[in-house]
């Protein structure tokens, strides 16, 4: 299997957490990929019509997309447990990996907003709202930190890479002053190995 990546994506850090969770990273090559909301990349297109990572090519040809199918896809592959088979647990796994997709998705426009489009063409009143969803999303796991612990399935690993991503992008944001219960857990949480060696480079 060939994985389009990029090493600062937080949906390839998902691919790649889950990855080293089941034990099949050495299954996977990866190739490094860019993709660019404006200057579109004509190569990864072939492989994934929408021409975002990560995308992963299988042996037989097939190319599955995105990070949530490729996930999904890798754990039953290896039959693991990071998506729930069935049950309240799988649901609170699937709408908490919502909660975290969602929360990547507005702060990656928020960083659009600020590196892609000219500062001319700026709008804070749509920075500000996509990054609210950080706080909003933030709130919402604040409030359920206690069904985090000792849990290691596809809505907390979700939730530890958006976490993760606002750290790299808006060091700024200060969300552990805001919310201290996340902040215990995420503490906790990324000293996982496979955490510690999915850290994007600053």
């Amino acid at each position: 299997m060939k994985l389009h990546f990029s090493p600062q994506s937080p949906y390839v850090r998902k691919v790649m957490i889950v990855a080293h969770e089941l034990g099949c990273l050495s299954e996977i090559e990866t190739a490094i990929t860019a993709a660019h909301p404006v200057q579109r990349n004509a190569d990864l297109i072939t492989r994934n019509p929408l021409g975002q990572i990560p995308a992963l090519e299988l042996a037989d040809g097939r190319v599955l997309y995105d990070s949530r199918v490729i996930c999904e896809y890798l754990n039953e592959l290896h039959g693991g447990t990071i998506f729930p088979a069935s049950g309240p647990e799988r649901w609170r796994a699937l709408t908490e990996q919502s909660l975290g997709d969602g929360m990547l998705a507005g702060a990656m426009l928020a960083r659009y907003e600020t590196v892609a489009r000219p500062p001319e063409l700026q709008w804070r009143d749509w920075l500000d709202g996509q990054l609210g969803k950080a706080g909003s999303g933030l709130a919402a796991v604040e409030r359920e930190a206690a069904n985090l612990a000792d849990r290691i399935d596809i809505g907390t690993i979700t939730i530890a890479c958006a976490l993760g991503y606002l750290d790299l992008r808006f060091p700024d944001f200060g969300w552990r002053e805001s919310f201290p219960r996340v902040a215990e857990w995420e503490i906790q949480f990324g000293e996982r190995a496979s955490l510690k060696a999915t850290r994007p480079p600053v």
